[in-house]
Parts: structure tokens; C-alpha cells; sequence
């Protein structure tokens, strides 16, 4: 494949406190991480579309896609392999609020579960939220899943 630079959408879809993250592992680095759920967006598609696609193939749910709350650059190394990506943020929410209500959800056709994990985690410095610099676009207020 070459060097190419990836653009992505990522969908913050928050739940009370919690963001909706997947878990990932770098065993080069020894490092665990989190990041928000989307994919790459295809040529021809606008970046709202791909998260609508993409969330319908990971966990075969239909999102409404929000405001978009930046566009990072995230340039990286992962399992020792350089990385190059634009990624499109938006708040999101799912349509079909029982989503809300899964403390997991396996992500079809990946070996990668998401999962609710709580956002001071992540400002404390205690757990790896990427892309580098989402942390302060995520305003304190509580998203649509809150209690």
C-alpha cells in the first residue's frame, strides 16, 4: 500500500460522563489506547456519510450526526508502522436509544470491542484518547445518553 495520508470520521457519542471508545493495543509501544468509533472515509463520500456507513457495518446502528467539533491531524507510529491521518470529529448519537443502555458493544467483523469509558480518565492523563488533541475539543457538558 504506500505512504498515504487517511482521512477519517470519528462520531463522539457520549453517554452521560462516558464516551464511546474502542480499545486498542500498540504491543511495540506496550501501549493500551482508546479512540472514538468511524472509519475511513471513501472517495466521493462526504465525511458525515462515512460515519453513518461506518457505524452501521461496525455495530449496525444508524447514528444522527451533529455538529462537527474539529478536523485533527494525527501523525503516528502504530506497531511500528508509520501513520498519517485527517480525521473529522462529530458529536453523534444513535437513533435507537437502547444503544445507550449496553455497557459493550463487539464490533462486527474486527476483534475489537467498544465500551463507555468515563472522560476524566482520559483528562487526568490515566488513559490514551486518540487522536492526540480530541481531549480539548470535548466540551464538560453531559451528551444525550446522561442520567
Amino acid at each position: 500500500m504506500g505512504l498515504t495520508i487517511r482521512p477519517l470520521a470519528l462520531a463522539v457519542i457520549r453517554r452521560g460522563d462516558a464516551l464511546l471508545v474502542f480499545e486498542g493495543r500498540d504491543d511495540v509501544k506496550g501501549e493500551t489506547y482508546y479512540r472514538p468509533l468511524g472509519g475511513g472515509v471513501e472517495f466521493g463520500e462526504s465525511s458525515k456519510d462515512a460515519l453513518k456507513r461506518e457505524f452501521g457495518e461496525e455495530l449496525g446502528a444508524e447514528i444522527e450526526v451533529g455538529k462537527r467539533l474539529g478536523v485533527l491531524e494525527n501523525v503516528f507510529t502504530w506497531r511500528g508502522t508509520a501513520g498519517h491521518e485527517i480525521a473529522f470529529l462529530y458529536e453523534a448519537a444513535f437513533v435507537d436509544p437502547s444503544f445507550y443502555e449496553r455497557d459493550e458493544m463487539k464490533i462486527i467483523d474486527e476483534p475489537a470491542t467498544a465500551y463507555w469509558i468515563d472522560v476524566a480518565g482520559f483528562r487526568d492523563g490515566s488513559k490514551i484518547l486518540y487522536p492526540e488533541g480530541l481531549i480539548g475539543l470535548l466540551s464538560p457538558e453531559r451528551g444525550p445518553g446522561s442520567r
